[in-house]
């Protein structure tokens, strides 16, 4: 067709006009109101069974293991999870994941009514929840792909990231109520309800290997270890993903969520340690930060996928991180946690974004695993770079040394890859 003579009707969207795209598909919005009801309920869990574990064993080392087992399957596994995903339907791997986390809710339940918790029961059931995360979280991302198109895809990431931000802010929540209303030990059976939905929903979904047309791409054997090598070599050349899944390691690495955890020593540097209100506040201003970001973002269309834009967007969110670790004014804390609330959300759902909309069909799953094994698993090493490290030195001067440190990466990352103000991620 000749469409020189025949211009368009209507000049190209502008971003404003594609914002929102994804919650107008039907199967994303019910892919959302799950995934974050997921969300929730896993903070719910965490809520109870924490304090239970806490008011039974008084073991800060009980407490390290716990952050330990969440993230060790996302280091080890995410990649082989990714690989299943390549060969097998994703509704019934997330199935899988969340009836692992209704094992582990009516696993505590059972224990804490019972009074038989041990140390070494509440460590298994630590340990089964983060696989729980792995099958889950990852998978959902995977899934995606099937119910969204292409060009609605950045739009389903930054939606379902705020999403996730919204069910971290919710959780703490509803588990305080379940606590209050129907006590630690039963609160978790009525958490397992939460979980229902995503079940549900995934038994009859029109999304998954069935459904989809075309050439089905040829499926590789799940190899473990030289999965994670070959995925490593695989994606080196794809400038793109190799930058984004570099700045998401050292993230983690270094900084990750550790600050959250220390959170209780910055609220007592800065005058308000107790439990109460303007602690919560504290808790609280990431988040919400990230759930601003999310709905900017989205309503104003702002921020176009760019590797070059997610960096600056991670030297800023270290810079405002920097910042809160050397301040002391209780007011200012609150505005920088926001602001880092946002910046994260920003570059982290526009790392995912790009690395999503460049991974090779045939390696799709794989390569999903390999950005979680990156920007989640790798968090192991940022409580030792502010956790313990912080014990020697202070997590004020930790938290700016590893700040610091990851800026240093960014700008390297930057001065290296100059080429890519002439680039946009592939359609």
């Amino acid at each position: 067709m000749n469409t020189a003579s025949t211009p368009p009707a209507v000049p190209p969207a502008t971003p404003t006009k594609l914002s929102l795209n994804a919650l107008k598909i039907p199967g994303f919005r019910w892919h959302l109101l799950t995934f974050m009801l997921v969300m929730m309920a896993d903070n719910v869990e965490h809520v109870i069974s924490y304090w239970m574990i806490f008011q039974k064993f008084h073991s800060p080392e009980l407490a390290g293991f716990a952050v330990f087992s969440h993230w060790l399957p996302f280091l080890l596994f995410s990649v082989p999870a990714g690989a299943l995903a390549d060969r097998f339907d994703p509704r019934r791997l997330i199935q899988i994941g969340v009836c692992l986390f209704i094992i582990c809710s009516a696993g505590w339940a059972y224990l804490f009514i019972t009074d038989t918790v041990e140390v070494w029961s509440a460590m298994t059931l630590l340990v089964l929840h983060g696989f729980s995360g792995v099958f889950w979280l990852i998978i959902s991302q995977i899934l995606l792909y099937d119910i969204v198109d292409t060009q609605t895809l950045p739009s389903a990431i930054r939606i379902l990231a705020t999403g996730r931000y919204l069910g971290l802010l919710i959780g703490p929540a509803v588990g305080g109520f379940l606590m209050l209303t129907a006590g630690p030990k039963y609160g978790l059976l009525w958490n397992i309800l939460i979980y229902l939905p995503a079940l549900i929903w995934l038994m009859s979904a029109p999304y998954g290997p069935k459904y989809r047309t075309g050439e089905p791409p040829m499926k590789r054997a799940v190899k473990g270890l030289s999965d994670i090598i070959q995925t490593i070599k695989d994606v080196k050349p794809i400038k793109p993903i190799a930058v984004m899944i570099l700045l998401c390691s050292f993230t983690s690495l270094l900084v990750g969520n550790s600050y959250q955890s220390q959170m209780p020593g910055f609220a007592e540097g800065l005058g308000h340690g107790d439990p109460g209100v303007l602690y919560s506040l504290l808790l609280a201003a990431d988040a919400g930060g990230a759930l601003f970001a999310g709905i900017l973002s989205e309503s104003r269309g702002l921020l176009k996928p760019h590797p070059r834009t997610a960096l600056l967007l991670a030297l800023a969110w270290c810079a405002t991180l920097f910042s809160f670790a050397v301040n002391g004014n209780y007011v200012f804390a609150i505005l920088l946690l926001f602001m880092c609330g946002f910046f994260e959300l920003s570059f982290n759902s526009m790392a995912q974004s790009i690395v999503q909309t460049n991974a090779p069909m045939a390696l799709r799953g794989r390569v999903i695993g390999l950005y979680n094994m990156a920007s989640m698993g790798l968090r192991i090493g940022s409580g030792v770079t502010v956790g313990v490290v912080g014990g020697w030195i202070g997590i004020h001067f930790s938290l700016g040394l590893a700040t610091l440190s990851l800026m240093a990466v960014i700008i390297y990352l930057l001065y290296r890859n100059k080429l890519f103000s002439a680039m946009t991620p592939k359609p």
